[in-house]
């Protein structure tokens, strides 16, 4: 009967509400963690744990990707973009090296250090942005 009250869309969130919380070092974490994963991949002749191994770091790529998403979507504004023009190719290169052709799709310890560096560029600017 009061089915046109209903929403027509499910969105999802950081959170349930606008929180105000916001870290980069979410998403360095999970980059870590896959770093320390591709190191330890190599190191292994286990069948079994490199299979599990993949999983976990496709999982964790997934993480750094939504970690940065919402640092960009929902942290920045448009004068963040406007101070650091850089900012919108920085999490577009980050993202990608957290994607498939990146880390997800990749157990090089190298990209994920090219990852851990462009994080570590987005959490300059943001730090910067916390001081003003």
């Amino acid at each position: 009967m009061l089915s046109f009250l209903a929403p027509r869309t499910t969105v999802h969130a950081h959170c349930d509400l606008p929180c105000g919380v916001y870290d980069p070092a979410q998403a360095r974490i999970e980059a870590e963690s896959i770093k320390a994963i591709a190191q330890k991949h190599a190191a292994s002749d286990d069948p079994e744990f490199k299979a599990r191994a993949v999983l976990i770091k496709e999982q964790r790529s997934e993480l750094v990707k939504h970690h940065l998403w919402v640092l960009w979507t929902d942290y920045f504004k448009p004068p963040h973009f406007e101070a650091y023009p850089q900012l919108h190719t920085l999490f577009n290169e980050a993202t990608k090296l957290a994607g498939a052709g990146g880390t997800k799709g990749s157990m090089d310890v190298a990209v994920a250090d090219q990852l851990l560096g462009k994080i570590d560029e987005i959490a300059t600017i943001f730090w910067e942005t916390k001081k003003a």
